[in-house]
């Protein structure tokens, strides 16, 4: 009869990495029962599901995980961690298996938008000028066309607004009428808000990524401006 292996007797160093960076990430605590898996949309691609990809890390086939194209499908939406009975962080150990990957070698375009949301703001690589420009002609139109929103006033970096409004990048330069609904809930309900133009892009694709030091570039950024410049009490992001 063969004799059970013992999780200790298991050479895991990609586990010991994430602990070491995620302590309450609970990784040993895995029943198998397959919670994570049911509410997983990612599940079933490449023939993977959070279940197995966390079994692999427990059983020490860290080449094999970090060669699985699986972990850039996982959403890290967190359902796993809501289903499962031993809060196992899964979220944190995908992070961790894409931060694993050679930069050079993660998705092309993730990669490509996390570098132009460093350089410009935005993932669309979108001038602010252009941005300004759009959000004020779109907004021009809707007052002409629209009586009951002849008092719309967007605005980019004004001073003292209450709140700051994050904007996905890809409306303004594809579908820019679909900016419009949730300006008018925002005036009609009387919220004073602006847009920010630095870091304005609302969707973060050096998190994604698992590139560390361009999302903070980009967090940073952005808190500063709002604080320094802006010095909004509120900010949402849509995304």
């Amino acid at each position: 009869m063969t004799d059970s292996i013992a999780l200790d007797e298991l050479t895991c160093e990609l586990k010991n990495q994430v602990a070491s960076r995620v302590p309450d990430a609970n990784l040993d605590l895995c029943l198998t029962c397959g919670a994570c898996t049911g509410g997983c949309p990612a599940s079933g691609q490449y023939d993977m599901d959070p279940r197995k990809f966390l079994r692999m890390l427990l059983l020490g086939m860290d080449e094999e995980i970090v060669k699985n194209p699986w972990a850039w499908v996982c959403t890290m939406c967190g359902r796993c961690v809501t289903a499962c009975p031993m809060k196992i962080n899964i979220p944190k150990f995908i992070f961790n298996v894409r931060a694993a990957w050679p930069r050079e070698k993660r998705p092309k375009g993730i990669r490509g938008s996390c570098d132009q949301h460093i350089r410009s703001g935005n993932a669309m690589g979108v001038p602010k000028e252009d941005f300004v420009f759009t959000i004020e002609d779109v907004a021009e139109e809707i007052k002409e066309e629209q009586p009951d929103f002849k008092g719309l006033n967007i605005t980019a970096d004004r001073p003292g607004a209450h709140m700051v409004l994050n904007q996905n990048s890809r409306e303004p330069v594809t579908e820019p009428d679909e900016m419009s609904p949730l300006w008018k809930v925002l005036h009609l309900t009387g919220v004073d808000w602006t847009y920010p133009t630095v870091m304005w892009g609302g969707e973060n694709y050096c998190m994604f990524l698992a590139d560390d030091e361009g999302w903070r570039y980009i967090m940073e950024e952005f808190a500063h401006h709002i604080e320094h410049n802006i010095k909004a009490k509120v900010v949402v992001n849509t995304e």
